[in-house]
C-alpha cells in the first residue's frame, strides 16, 4: 500500500508541512481555552442524583 507522501515531490511535502504548522498555530491563537469550574452541586444535578424517586404503594405512585 502506497502512502500519499510517496506520490509527492520533496518540495510539495515541505509546502504541505508548512501549511500544517500554520493551521495548528492559528487554531490555538483564535480560541483560547477556558476552564469552567463546576461545583459539586452542579455535578450532582448533571448526573441526576437529586431526582425524586417514585414507588408504587397500594396501587398509587408515591414520591420520596
Amino acid at each position: 500500500m502506497m502512502k500519499c507522501a510517496d506520490h509527492l515531490s520533496k518540495s510539495d511535502i515541505q509546502k504541505f508541512k508548512q501549511l500544517r504548522r500554520g493551521s495548528k498555530q492559528s487554531k490555538s491563537e483564535s480560541k483560547p481555552k477556558r476552564k469552567e469550574d463546576i461545583s459539586h452541586r452542579d455535578w450532582e444535578y448533571i448526573m441526576g442524583m437529586n431526582r425524586d424517586t417514585y414507588k408504587r404503594v397500594g396501587g398509587s405512585v408515591r414520591r420520596k
